[in-house]
């Protein structure tokens, strides 16, 4: 494999601060909402992974019951991904994104309340389809609204907003468990309300819906259908592929990170503040791998990034799973969450770029979520396992492995469309 080096791809900062720099205000307020939203979306689904053994406690269940609140938001997630999508695809991305943000939130404060395990997961499946519809909904505003030039390090940003909402709630998990316990930190998640207030005062539309919109508005009004428009039947192997990928994405992302507290905190015996600070720091190394990642697949292409972090994830296992000590165990989980995250990074302009123009709101998500669904019992897969072995290093570890290589092979067989120009369509 070829690489081409240059003063950007070795200062990656320098690179994506010029292209923050060269956004309008409009498109800067665009990106900061979409990336919160993901943020305060994450943070979401974080304070229950972080609290399942607090939860079981309370319950009188095990971790992995708990874990199947997971399964149920990681299943629903596809529902919400056509629903959110195709109303975005109708309706305009900022008013559906707006209505997303307000969905998961109020959902959030009422598992604070739940009386029962039940009800709990009730919940958490609503959660799920309000989960599932931002991420495509946001990706296609800001993919649609920025220019092409720094596409992949904006990409990285983006999607680490997941990491940042993990780090938020570790950091919230931390601080305020002892004294609020499990349904105060469900209350204290329902604050992402507040963001659609600034989506409704700085975020515009999406100008390729509003073109779109146009154009619609002239066929119905009898103008001729353009000539050499794409048919959505062309999209369908891409789409079917992207599946693929996503569900080894998800196997990658979640298989490292939903039973990791709860080996920490039981096998490892780590006190929550502890455990709590590991999650931050794995955060930060989160962050740092998708924008890295996603700002050198500008110069190495969308699949060559992807299968240098997948790869250099597997010599992390012996810190990550078998650390004998808080300090190594943070190591490992730093530097696993670097690589892990630094593959995610490219995935949204992967998918939108791959997408065409008439469903590019609902077809990342729906392929983003049908991934998530079909990994979706893995979590408790893994908890049950660890359970009845006692052994959580050895699942973690098989985890990795199998599913870096997956990746890798997988995002091998793609293809290449860096570069893909989106206002034009």
């Amino acid at each position: 494999m070829r690489i081409q080096y240059s003063p950007s791809a070795i200062l990656p900062f320098m690179s994506v601060l010029n292209d923050f720099r060269r956004l309008t205000g409009s498109q800067r307020h665009t990106f900061l909402a979409s990336f919160l939203g993901w943020t305060m979306d994450s943070l979401d689904y974080f304070i229950l992974i972080l609290c399942a053994p607090a939860i079981a406690a309370e319950f009188h269940t095990k971790p992995s019951a708990v874990m199947g609140a997971v399964f149920l938001t990681l299943a629903f997630r596809p529902v919400g991904a056509v629903l959110f999508g195709v109303l975005a695809d109708r309706y305009g991305r900022r008013p559906v994104l707006m209505m997303n943000i307000l969905s998961f939130s109020v959902i959030e404060l009422a598992c604070g309340f739940a009386p029962s395990l039940t009800v709990l997961m009730v919940l958490r499946a609503l959660f799920g389809l309000a989960m599932g519809g931002e991420w495509g909904v946001g990706a296609a505003l800001v993919f649609e609204t920025l220019p092409k030039g720094g596409r992949g390090s904006f990409s990285g940003i983006l999607q680490e907003g997941y990491a940042l909402g993990s780090m938020l709630a570790a950091g919230a998990f931390a601080l305020f468990f002892h004294s609020i316990g499990w349904r105060g930190l469900f209350i204290l998640g329902a604050t992402p309300a507040l963001l659609v207030l600034y989506v409704r005062m700085r975020v515009n539309e999406s100008p390729v819906w509003l073109e779109g919109k146009k154009q619609r508005l002239a066929r119905a009004a009898g103008a001729v259908r353009p000539a050499g428009q794409p048919s959505l039947l062309a999209f369908l192997p891409t789409f079917l592929f992207l599946i693929l990928l996503m569900t080894a994405f998800m196997s990658f992302s979640h298989g490292t990170q939903d039973v990791y507290p709860t080996f920490l905190l039981t096998q490892a015996r780590l006190s929550p503040a502890t455990v709590g600070l590991i999650g931050v720091l794995y955060g930060f190394g989160s962050l740092a791998g998708g924008f890295v990642f996603g700002t050198l697949s500008e110069k190495w292409g969308r699949k060559r990034a992807i299968i240098a972090a997948a790869l250099l994830s597997i010599p992390v296992i012996p810190l990550y799973a078998y650390g004998h000590s808080a300090l190594s165990l943070g190591v490992g989980a730093v530097l696993m969450q670097f690589m892990v995250q630094g593959a995610w990074g490219v995935v949204p302009a992967y998918l939108t770029e791959l997408s065409p123009a008439p469903v590019r709101a609902t077809a990342p998500g729906l392929a983003y979520q049908l991934g998530g669904l079909l990994t979706a019992y893995n979590g408790k897969a893994q908890a049950l396992i660890a359970e009845r072995t006692g052994n959580y290093p050895a699942v973690l570890a098989f985890t990795v492995t199998v599913v870096a290589l997956l990746l890798a092979g997988l995002a091998s067989l793609g293809r290449e469309a860096k570069g893909r120009e989106m206002t034009a369509e």
